[in-house]
């Protein structure tokens, strides 16, 4: 079945997140190389990133990440996002982000079609019901979409469980740490960055 749909997540698939984790470590008191060494750790765990303010700053609020901006993208990010919207596909960024997220990528007029978070939608992935809302805003069937991350367990598993073309970046502390998990073996395409994707989409088997 032919796509009609290209979506991605946010964080480190298009957005760099280095700043916006160095910003949070300083909030809290922590140095950036023991938040970010924690949560390499968690990550080989399996346990969610959250984990780490209960380990270094149980005593102070959660910091918020500060809002994105257009120097976090990745280089390659919104060429990308163009090239798919010169395709015919539907482009849309979805990921696990807060409100907040979504409304300054919103402001970014970064020329797709749709912008949402898991904290407006009130729910999550890996559940399959993210992967459905992603369906019911793209107005397509899961088949006719591919979702685009840097996450074996919250991007490639469960999109291609949904019945999407499961597209894994090689990229970010995720990326890396879970390339060589077995489960990875389920994407239908896997890069090292988005350079070129939308060529190497539509020349996927139909």
């Amino acid at each position: 079945m032919a796509l009609k749909a290209v979506f991605f997540d946010v964080g480190e698939t298009l957005v760099d997140e280095t700043r916006l984790w160095a910003a949070v470590a300083a909030q809290q008191g922590i140095t950036v190389l023991t938040l970010f060494g924690v949560l390499g750790g968690l990550i080989e765990r399996r346990q969610h990133h959250r984990k780490a303010h209960d380990l270094l700053a149980p005593d102070r609020p959660l910091a918020d990440l500060p809002d994105i901006e257009a120097s976090d993208f990745y280089p390659d990010a919104v060429s990308c996002l163009r090239e798919c919207k010169a395709a015919g596909w539907v482009v849309g960024l979805a990921g696990n982000q807060p409100s907040s997220a979504e409304k300054a990528l919103q402001r970014l007029d970064l020329g797709v079609d749709v912008v949402a978070a898991s904290e407006t939608w009130g729910v999550e992935k890996p559940s399959p019901e993210f992967f459905a809302r992603m369906a019911d805003a793209a107005g397509c069937a899961p088949a006719e979409m591919a979702y685009v991350g840097d996450r074996v367990d919250n991007d490639v598993v469960p999109a291609r469980a949904a019945g999407m073309v499961a597209v894994f970046v090689v990229r970010g502390p995720w990326g890396w740490l879970q390339k060589d998990w077995p489960q990875a073996a389920a994407a239908s395409l896997t890069v090292p960055d988005l350079v070129g994707l939308s060529d190497k989409l539509q020349r996927l088997p139909g």
